[in-house]
């Protein structure tokens, strides 16, 4: 069976609702509202979503001063490479 696809469309759904998180979360700083909780931005980043999440954090320049997003999420986002790597090679074998 074949994992690539189901790889790929996984990561294109987690990181759509990542970035339409993250930029929430932005929108809600700026108009002071209720935000949505760092521990579930993070734990989107840790599902797949790190890489887009990064990416849109350092667009639209939010939480860029929180060691906590800067390094976490880059590190999240090799672990997925790897894992994605991983997986497409193995699955002939499982």
């Amino acid at each position: 069976m074949d994992y690539g696809i189901y790889i790929i469309i996984y990561a294109i759904i987690i990181s759509i609702i990542s970035a339409i998180a993250t930029i929430t979360d932005k929108l809600k700083a700026k108009n002071n509202k209720r935000r949505i909780r760092e521990s579930t931005l993070l734990w989107l980043g840790f599902l797949g979503g790190a890489g887009v999440m990064f990416l849109t954090m350092k667009i639209i320049r939010h939480k860029t001063k929180k060691k906590k997003f800067m390094i976490t999420l880059p590190l999240f986002f090799v672990l997925h490479i790897i894992a994605a790597i991983t997986i497409c090679y193995l699955s002939p074998y499982i």
